[in-house]
Order: structure tokens, then C-alpha cells, then sequence
């Protein structure tokens, strides 16, 4: 242990279902090294933001929440966080932590391959396979894909053309 290591210190607050799903979104928007209008706008959506004179901001509750997650991964690594996160979480908080990463990392447009590599990380310490994960990044990617609207020739406007879920 060398003399500043003490001032490391953990975050002081104790893991929970909740800080891991912020502490989540935190680590993917800051996969890529940019923090995107659009990806924080997104945390903010996710977190529940409020409206205070025409600005989105948080909420005091989830400005500690936030605080929390932003002092976490100053301290911790991605392992760290998932070694110690993913034994809390039921299946259904890893699925919503997992459809929400997808999001914010689709938000700008296009997941970053750092954001790619870091969802794989994710997908493989919550012990979901690529195939059942599947159908939901397709909604996702759906969702997310406002070219529908903007381009005439896009294949999915194609007549006869159906949205469907991989089985």
C-alpha cells in the first residue's frame, strides 16, 4: 500500500439495484471519452429529470444518486463495479440496466466501438446470451432509427416490408 493509496477510498456508499443501474449508464457514457449532448440528455431522461425554468435538470434525489455513481467510477474499474454490482441484481434489473445501455449508447446515433466493447463486458458478467438479449436491441435499434422518417429509399419503407423479432 503506497502513502496516498488511503485517499482512494471507495465511494462511501453502499452498492444497491439503483446506484448500479446509474453507475451502469455512467460507465457506458463514458466509454467513448465523450460525454454527448444526446447521451446526457438520456441520463437525465432515464433518471428522472426535472423541469426548472425551461432547463432539464435532476432531482435532488437523483443528483445524490448521480453523485454516488460519478464518485464510484472515479475509484473503481468496470470488473470492480461489475464483480461487486451483478451478484445484487435480479434478472429483470440486469435486462433494464442492459435495454438502457443500448439507448444511451445508440442516443448519438451510432454506438461507439468502445461503447460495443463495454455492452459486451456487461452482456457477459449479468450471464445473458447474445440470443435472448437480441429481440430487445432490435426494438432498441428500431427505436432509434428515425431514418424512416428522413430517407424515401430506406429498405424498411419498402412496400410489404414488416417489422419483425428474431425468434
Amino acid at each position: 500500500m503506497g502513502l496516498f493509496d488511503m485517499f482512494k477510498g471507495d465511494s462511501g456508499d453502499a452498492m444497491t439495484p439503483h446506484l448500479a443501474f446509474a453507475t451502469s449508464l455512467l460507465y457506458m457514457i463514458a466509454a467513448d471519452g465523450e460525454f454527448d449532448n444526446e447521451e446526457i440528455g438520456q441520463l437525465l431522461a432515464v433518471l428522472g429529470g426535472e423541469k426548472s425554468g425551461g432547463t432539464i435538470g435532476v432531482g435532488a434525489n437523483n443528483r445524490a444518486l448521480l453523485d454516488s455513481a460519478q464518485r464510484y467510477i472515479r475509484s473503481h474499474s468496470l470488473e470492480e463495479f461489475l464483480q461487486e454490482a451483478t451478484p445484487l441484481l435480479t434478472d429483470a434489473q440486469k435486462m433494464c440496466i442492459l435495454t438502457n445501455l443500448v439507448d444511451s449508447s445508440l442516443a448519438d446515433g451510432e454506438a461507439e466501438p468502445e461503447e460495443q466493447v463495454m455492452f459486451g463486458k456487461f452482456l457477459e458478467a449479468f450471464g445473458i446470451p447474445e440470443e435472448r438479449f437480441r429481440p430487445f436491441f432490435e426494438v432498441i435499434v428500431l427505436k432509434n432509427d428515425r431514418a424512416v422518417f428522413t430517407q424515401e429509399d430506406h429498405p424498411k419503407n419498402a412496400p410489404g416490408f414488416q417489422v419483425t423479432l428474431s425468434q
